[in-house]
């Protein structure tokens, strides 16, 4: 067996109002993502989305874990992923799929056999993987960097200047409910998500890269009048429910990836919160 899992239940505001640092950590943070020789998920019940990662070192095929009361992983749901480590293949149903440092690949429900490999086991693929239910398949597409529409947002005068790469997402791709991108902080900006926003008809979950090993990344969490922080370091996730804001400072820079699910597909459906009226 290859394929783990952990369920985590959703939980509303009220209840994080008592929750200690460990309480936080143990509900929201992922921190078992890329082990080398596994795939780990986590099985979130905001949207029933999850979020893992695969790390081949031999060839892993992705399997149906018990939650899903399901024949074969994607038999009800839709996947995107994206490549944080060095090249590798996803193979799908015998057709194969090269991935490159930062590439996506969306991949529809209905496919059945996925298989994650490396081109090289001494310098393994990392791929970060997001899933969410769908209701019908949409074609598997591959999107690069270059492919994805490049939203240019913040100023280095507000520590937030940013690249957002919006991969797996309306125009892009089709999907049933499933989007993802990547976020690259410029040089000398440390904020994301600024002005930090809520969205209650769906839900995020953000997974930060490139942070250097001796460094940090604090995210903020809760409602905007009662938030928390997470502090949190590279190849860790967070689970950020519709109820709450989600944005980070680094201590260098770094890069996020985010996915989400819920009700609708606009990207732009978010309730801004005022920098001075965070509590």
């Amino acid at each position: 067996m290859s394929t783990f899992y952990e369920t985590r239940y959703a939980s509303g505001p009220k209840a994080i109002k008592n929750h200690d640092t460990t309480q936080l950590r143990e509900e929201f943070l992922i921190s078992n993502l890329m082990e080398e020789g596994k795939i780990n998920f986590t099985y979130t019940h905001f949207d029933r989305y999850m979020a893992g990662s695969a790390v081949p070192i031999e060839p892993l095929e992705l399997e149906p874990i018990d939650p899903l009361k399901a024949d074969y992983f994607l038999e009800r749901r839709e996947m995107g992923i994206i490549n944080v480590g060095d090249s590798g293949e996803i193979e799908i149903d015998g057709n194969a799929y090269k991935l490159a440092h930062k590439e996506a690949l969306y991949i529809g429900q209905g496919n059945k056999k996925v298989i994650f490999k490396s081109d090289d086991k001494k310098k393994p693929a990392k791929f970060y993987i997001n899933s969410a239910p769908a209701h019908t398949q949409h074609p598997i597409k591959k999107v690069s960097l270059e492919d994805a529409n490049k939203l240019d947002l913040g100023s280095l005068e507000t520590s937030n200047d940013r690249i957002v790469n919006q991969m797996i997402i309306g125009g892009i791709v089709t999907t049933c409910q499933l989007q993802m991108g990547l976020t690259e902080l410029k040089t000398g900006s440390i904020w994301n998500t600024m002005p930090p926003h809520t969205h209650d008809r769906r839900m995020e979950i953000y997974f930060y890269l490139d942070l250097p090993e001796d460094q940090s990344i604090c995210h903020f969490m809760g409602e905007p009048q009662e938030t928390r922080h997470v502090w949190m370091q590279n190849h860790e996730a967070i689970i950020s429910p519709p109820w709450s804001i989600h944005a980070g400072a680094g201590t260098s820079n770094y890069s996020f990836i985010w996915g989400m699910a819920g009700e609708n597909l606009d990207y732009t459906d978010m309730d801004k919160a005022k920098v001075t009226d965070l509590k």
